[in-house]
């Protein structure tokens, strides 16, 4: 009886500590840099060995695409892709849209993490 009672109690203390990390995690504020692409396209790069630098080839002219734009942007950074929150999308459109890069801009962008989103504070291109 008292290794069903430890058990439980090294299950429950493990499953505190994981959602104690999630909750960590999220809502936290993040600074991310790379390039953005819309969600439409982010698909193909994901499936890249090296996603970051594929996406780099992404161009400004197939982001403001009506059907790219509309599917909303996310950025690439360490090798993952996050997909930006309304506010974002807005902020992402203008930027790509002012850009006179073609193809490799980069940019950062802080926000903080919220679930599978990334709520945008702020983006401005560094490259």
């Amino acid at each position: 009886m008292s290794r069903k009672l430890v058990s439980l109690i090294t299950a429950s203390l493990l499953l505190a500590g994981l959602v104690v990390l999630g909750t960590a995690q999220t809502g936290s504020s993040v600074s991310l840099t790379g390039p953005i692409v819309d969600k439409a396209c982010s698909a193909r790069f994901t499936k890249a060995s090296d996603p970051q630098t594929a996406s780099a080839a992404h161009t400004r002219k197939c982001a403001l695409m009506e059907n790219c734009s509309k599917s909303g942007y996310g950025v690439f950074a360490d090798g993952k892709y996050y997909e930006f929150d309304e506010k974002g999308n807005e902020l992402a459109k203008t930027k790509i849209e002012a850009s006179k890069k073609d193809s490799g801009a980069k940019y950062k962008v802080e926000g903080s993490v919220d679930g599978s989103k990334l709520m945008v504070k702020s983006i401005s291109e560094i490259e």
